[in-house]
Parts: C-alpha cells; structure tokens; sequence
C-alpha cells in the first residue's frame, strides 16, 4: 500500500502530485515549522471568527445564516482546494475564517443547553492532539500500512453513515440510527468510538506531513498541510462535543 494512504482526504498520495514528486521545482520546500507556523495563523482566524459567531448568537442573531455560511462556504472552498493546491495559501485562510462561523454558532448553541461545555470539549481536543503527537513522535503506535488501511476504511464508513443521516433527516424528519444521538450507552458508546477514529487520524496527519517535508514538496503545501490538519482537529472537537453532551444528559 502506498505510504501516502490516508483517511484525510487533503493529505492523500494525490496531495503531492503536481508538486516536486511530479518534478514541479520551486527552489523553497515544506517544513514542518513552516506548516506549524501556517497552522497556527489559520487557528487564529478560525478563532477570531469563532468568537464573533459565538456574540452575534449572543446577541440573538438568527444562528442559521452564519452556520450555513460556515458549512457550505468552507465545503466549497475545500474542494476547489482539492484540485488547486496551488491556491491553498489564499483560500485556506478563508476556509478558517467560514470553519470558525459555524463552529462558533454550534458552540454557542451547546453553551446555551450545557454551560461550559465548549470550553471542556477545546481542553480535552488540546490534551487529545497532544498525546496523539507524543505517541508518533515516540513510535509508540507506528503509523504502518495496515493501520492506514483500518482507518481510512473505518472514517470511509462514518463519513458515509453521516452522509445517509443527513439525507434521511432532510426526507423524513428523522435520521436513520437515530441511536447514535441518544444519551444510552450504546449512543455514548458510538461517539467514544468516532473521537477515536479522529484521534487515530492526527497520526497519519502527522505522517503525511513528515513524508511531505521528506519528499521536498513545494513551500505553498504548507498551507495545505496546515488546512488538512485543522479539518482533523475541528472534527475532534466536535465529536467530544457531541460526546460530553451525551454524558451530561446520561
């Protein structure tokens, strides 16, 4: 199986083609301070933009408009990102700015029901993040072929339950596996397993960024690193919220 299999979609072995492994020379190569660094600027738009979606709900805006700016802005950027990589420098932070309008509205929303639950769902996405660096940094789980096969065929599947979900609710007014929403056990129990199934992603994550810095991709795959990365996390952070919200209600 090819080292650059991954369940990310923004950081498959389709991600370098068109780079320097398709003898594209730019004379300056990724690192991975410089993906770091891009990261973080993308973070603190995601952030900023987050925290105005959070007072404009606040303030009792309608939360629909911002969220489906958020949701569909950000899809359609991602996507034109998938083909023009070369553009990800422009578009990725406008991808963090629409991610941190409908991440903020959610985590307004959830506020609301569970004071204090959003910022119990960034702590543990920084302690998550965290440990699972330390654990591929340390070659404590080591990121081999069959571990990419497992992953991507298992987030393969979530994405695809949550794709029926969706379209059923839009149909009949109420999702298929409703189950995986309730606060029972078996509920709890789906959403413990999808958190470690986004855990598991940052490893290969964190792979496909070292095998790109190691292959000398080009300087402007930092920021699509950088993207790829934060659409992991944001995932996380949502499955904890969805999480604890379950346990509070257990």
């Amino acid at each position: 199986m090819s080292i650059f299999k991954s369940s990310n979609p923004t950081l498959q072995e389709k991600t370098f083609k068109g780079t320097i492994m398709e003898g594209v020379q730019t004379g300056e190569e990724m690192t991975v301070a410089g993906t770091l660094n891009k990261f973080g600027i993308l973070m603190a738009l995601m952030i900023a933009s987050t925290l105005f979606a959070w007072n404009q709900f606040d303030k009792g805006s309608d939360p629909m408009p911002l969220m489906l700016i958020g949701v569909f802005g950000g899809l359609g950027l991602a996507i034109v990102m998938m083909f023009k990589k070369t553009w990800a420098q422009y578009l990725a932070p406008g991808y963090a700015i629409l991610e941190g309008l409908f991440v903020g509205t959610i985590s307004a929303m959830y506020n609301t029901q569970y004071p204090g639950l959003p910022t119990q769902a960034v702590a543990l996405t920084l302690l998550v993040t965290a440990v699972m660096y330390l654990i591929y940094r340390f070659k404590i789980i080591k990121v081999t072929a069959r571990l990419r096969m497992i992953v991507v065929v298992a987030t393969s599947a979530i994405a695809v339950f949550y794709l029926i979900q969706w379209i059923t609710f839009l149909m009949m007014g109420s999702p298929i596996g409703s189950f995986t929403n309730a606060a029972t056990p078996l509920g709890i129990g789906f959403s413990i397993l999808v958190v470690g199934l986004a855990a598991f992603n940052l490893l290969l994550n964190f792979d496909m960024i070292e095998k790109g810095v190691e292959m000398r991709a080009p300087k402007f795959m930092e920021w699509f690193g950088a993207f790829g990365l934060l659409v992991t996390i944001v995932w996380l952070y949502l499955e904890l919220l969805r999480l604890l919200s379950k346990l509070q209600r257990n």
